[in-house]
């Protein structure tokens, strides 16, 4: 099975080529953007980014200072803009109270100890949870999102039953863990599931076609 995971991370990569996720310039904008892009596409989410990076707004600090309407406002493209504005502030909150507002400290936590209170925050899931520890945090934690899930049970892997923590245990007892590893395969998985893996699927051109053939 290793060997079967590994070849799909080739294929993939040989075909798209590395991706460089996650599309940030600092660790907490990479953040910023794990909770905007929750139930919206990326297009967004960059339109969103683009006045809070402009304005200097892309720290733990000034996002703190920023009155939550006013953030409401400037995030209004990414959708949900009320519900996020919230989130976000809760996150930075968490920052502060828990490492002074410090992201090296921060990062300087357990890995398991800190997904065990990012978990805690409001609005943060496993997904989003994971994607900071593994995107800016450099954590070797394995990010599961729809496209995952799709992809591989197309293809047999997995039934599509499993929750989150199911189907991320298939791909950490399988993979070296290996922070850069997960990092491109994820990203790759999600280039896959744009491209072609769709809910009507593009299969004749999908590098991965030839699983169909095993």
């Amino acid at each position: 099975m290793h060997s079967e995971l590994m070849e799909i991370y080739q294929r993939l990569y040989k075909h798209f080529g590395p991706q460089y996720w996650w599309p940030a310039q600092t660790p907490f904008e990479m953040m910023v953007g794990a909770v905007l892009t929750q139930n919206t596409a990326w297009s967004n989410v960059e339109k969103a980014l683009v006045p809070l990076r402009k304005q200097g707004l892309l720290t733990p600090l000034a996002m703190r200072r920023l009155p939550e309407k006013t953030l409401a406002r400037m995030i209004r493209p990414c959708g949900f803009f009320n519900v996020k504005a919230r989130r976000l502030k809760a996150l930075t909150e968490f920052i502060f109270k828990e490492y002074g507002g410090s992201l090296t400290r921060m990062f300087s936590e357990n890995g398991k100890t800190l997904r065990e209170k990012l978990l805690g925050v409001k609005g943060v899931g496993p997904e989003t949870a994971d994607s900071i520890l593994l995107y800016a945090g450099h954590f070797p934690v394995f990010v599961v999102d729809a496209y995952t899930r799709r992809i591989f049970s197309r293809h047999g892997f997995m039934d599509g039953k499993g929750d989150y923590h199911d189907i991320q245990d298939f791909f950490m007892h399988r993979l070296p863990q290996k922070t850069q590893l997960f990092n491109e395969y994820h990203a790759l998985i999600v280039k896959t599931g744009k491209s072609f893996c769709k809910i009507r699927p593009d299969c004749s051109s999908c590098p991965l076609e030839y699983l169909f053939r095993r």
